[in-house]
């Protein structure tokens, strides 16, 4: 059944097949038939000769960072589940690299890269710089942008008008499908067993439910797909309460795992025993500890469907003591790193501490990284580069890029600039981007501009885009358009932002225009509004109306609100009736927009009736737009309760602004609760004052953490 998420796909396949590369990654929730979808449209290439290849041994990310290199023409990269490369945190930024130069390359062509991600990693990737500046995913965010397609959650009526023609056409296991999907159109969802699924977890016994919120947890937090059974048992005993845990009989775990294994509908367990690939590695080459050893027991996999259900239904929850202690006490190397900067997240620092501690114990080098990130974070720079040089010395280049970081903070530019050189040397070139943004930032502009030179030399196109904002700073724009020219010729879409906004500069708005059209084919939507709203400025209606209507078409139809805005200032009449179109169309944030404009006129009533709608809509942003215009009225009961909503919605903000206007106004005990709140979610960012209120970090149950060494 071929609906708009299928025919993007067939348009990527006749244009490779014509000679051309792409990349497409399907975005949407567990279970939709994103799989399904990328293997059907890949078959047509399969009858010509094309090779495929999955990237899995000895780990996804390894094989893909290692092997990129080799893909050859008229070859299917395929990343089902992308968050498995993106998402490394050591090797994420580097594939995506090795993927922009695949797909840029003349003499690699044809490839087809595609994948799938779960919305929640997609919005992560795509989210701009934190507020501390750093960027854990910018080359991710800039090789994502738009290359990616959504996948609905929900059949709408012309696909369940087709759904039920091959019903009656005789597609039995179809029909009985939409007896259950009348009214919601989760067709796919019902196909892959999701609704029975959720009921065997929400009517499960304590024990069952309890191994299940483990798994969960362990999966959103960050442990790998194969959960050892020992650790599983371990850590659902504080998932109990006290009178399920005194009911548990002496075969309370077999009960419930074979209960958990057994397939339901659609063949899917809920928790089903699994066998991990055994790891291939030369020999003599050093063995990493990335998944449970032979014989420390059996393994299980969460379902996929559950899997996502927890990382909505619990991403405001800190798992409890037992939990911390299992996995200490049963996780590889790699978990207790992930699960170790998922504490730290949570400000649960000693059990950040301790989880790195054991994995650095087990020979591994990325955790004594950690552990000086840790040291850093205490302003120890002593005890973090002793850290950093012990993983240096295992080998591990990565590390030459915190000690060139723990340099600079000690003030000490010349051994920083030795140890960037050094790991741009070992190809981490973003030691050298990353003191270039420091001279950068420092005012020191030629410095800035000899550290990026030398990242461009090291191989590091994206260094060309940073050098040109380097010489716009400097005022001079022709240097600028030639690094930016350089950099867009090597595929980076930022560049064509950058060439847009100096054309504009130099008054060029037909060369402006000619590039922002460029950067919106590239995603970048948002420049086409941007000098719509320009030249709705100067007056020059009929251009803005072309502009924003090309940004429009590209997806951007939204910000046509705030062209209206800008042409009409006054018009509030005109304006509301062009959101109320807009949303009706689809896109709910005009309204939020809207409101933005009521509040501006000081109409904080109009502006919440009008958040309200966007709300009601489904804008999860119009949430923190209530909040602060709560705020605004001094109604901090109702500021706090929409700054819980837009929390449970993953928007955490609101909670934290509110926090600290509580605590400057001296209202500690609710302001450390909202922060609490924040901390269990993972969202906690360190304010001032942070040493005062919990030194020593929280205990699992959100208790102040005693002194410790």
């Amino acid at each position: 059944m071929r609906r708009a998420h299928d025919l993007a796909l067939a348009e990527a396949v006749e244009a490779v097949a014509a000679g051309d590369s792409r990349m497409l990654i399907l975005v949407g929730s567990s279970s939709t038939g994103k799989t399904r979808a990328c293997w059907e449209a890949v078959q047509p290439l399969a009858a010509q000769g094309w090779w495929l290849w999955h990237p899995y041994d000895p780990t996804r990310a390894e094989a893909a960072l290692a092997d990129l290199k080799q893909v050859a023409p008229r070859t299917v990269v395929w990343f089902n589940e992308a968050q498995h490369y993106f998402g490394h945190p050591q090797a994420g930024e580097r594939i995506a690299a090795a993927l922009h130069s695949l797909l840029t390359c003349p003499d690699r062509r044809p490839v087809l890269v595609l994948g799938t991600l779960w919305r929640e990693y997609a919005d992560s990737y795509a989210a701009q710089p934190q507020p501390d500046g750093l960027d854990p995913h910018s080359r991710v965010r800039e090789l994502l942008a738009g290359r990616t397609v959504p996948v609905p959650d929900a059949f709408d009526q012309d696909a369940l008008n087709k759904a039920e023609g091959l019903a009656r056409g005789g597609d039995r296991l179809l029909a009985d499908a939409l007896t259950r999907a009348d009214g919601n159109g989760r067709v796919a969802q019902d196909l892959a067993g999701a609704p029975e699924l959720l009921r065997r977890y929400e009517h499960g016994t304590p024990p069952a439910r309890a191994l299940l919120e483990v798994a969960m947890d362990a999966r959103r937090l960050g442990a790998g797909l194969h959960l050892p059974q020992a650790f599983l048992m371990d850590a659902a005993t504080d998932y109990l309460t006290d009178h399920d845990y005194d009911e548990l009989t002496d075969d309370w775990a077999q009960t419930a795992f074979v209960n958990l294994a057994r397939p339901g509908h659609g063949k899917q367990a809920p928790l089903r025993r699994t066998n991990p690939r055994p790891l291939r590695h030369p020999p003599g080459a050093p063995v990493k500890a990335t998944a449970p050893a032979p014989g420390v027991g059996m393994a299980f996999r969460l379902a996929d469907y559950l899997e996502q259900h927890g990382r909505i239904t619990r991403q405001r929850l800190c798992p409890p003591a037992s939990f911390w202690h299992a996995a200490h006490t049963h996780l590889a190397a790699d978990d207790l790193n992930n699960l170790s900067l998922a504490a730290e997240q949570r400000y649960r620092l000693r059990w950040a501490h301790d989880l790195s501690q054991r994995a650095a114990d087990e020979g591994d080098a990325d955790a004594w990284i950690h552990l000086a990130d840790l040291r850093m974070r205490a302003k120890d720079l002593e005890g973090a580069e002793a850290l950093a040089r012990q993983a240096a010395d295992a080998g591990n280049p990565d590390a030459l890029t915190q000690l060139a970081r723990i340099r600079e903070a000690a003030g000490d530019l010349k051994g920083a600039e030795a140890f960037a050189q050094q790991a741009a040397a070992e190809g981490r070139t973003n030691a050298l981007t990353h003191l270039a943004g420091m001279r950068e930032r420092d005012g020191d502009l030629e410095g800035a501009e000899a550290f990026a030179q030398q990242a461009v030399a090291a191989g590091d196109t994206y260094a060309l885009t940073h050098l040109a904002r380097i010489r716009e700073r400097a005022e001079d724009l022709e240097g600028a358009e030639a690094f930016a020219q350089q950099a867009a010729d090597a595929g980076h879409a930022d560049a064509l932002t950058l060439l847009a906004d100096l054309r504009m500069r130099a008054e060029d708005l037909e060369g402006a225009e000619a590039f922002a059209r460029k950067a919106a084919g590239a995603g970048r939507a948002y420049v086409l509004t941007h000098h719509a709203r320009k030249r709705g400025e100067a007056g020059d209606l009929d251009a803005a109306e072309t502009l924003a209507r090309q940004a429009a078409d590209a997806g951007h139809l939204i910000r046509l609100v705030q062209l209206r805005r800008a042409v009409a200032v006054g018009d509030l009449e005109g304006g509301e009736a062009f959101a109320r179109q807009a949303a009706a169309e689809g896109y709910t944030d005009a309204l939020t927009h809207l409101a933005q404009m009521r509040e501006a006129a000081g109409d904080l009533k109009g502006a919440e009736d009008f958040a309200q709608l966007a709300a009601t809509a489904g804008d999860t942003d119009a949430l923190t737009h209530l909040a602060r215009i709560r705020e605004r009225a001094e109604d901090l009961e109702g500021a706090e309760d929409f700054a819980r909503q837009a929390a449970a919605s993953g928007q955490y903000f609101p909670l934290l602004r509110l926090a600290w206007r509580l605590e400057a106004a001296g209202n500690l005990e609710s302001a450390e609760g909202l922060l609490r709140q924040a901390a269990d979610a993972g969202r906690y960012i360190d304010g001032v004052g942070e040493q005062a209120r919990w030194p020593h970090g929280l205990d699992p149950d959100g208790s102040p953490t005693p002194p410790w060494n």
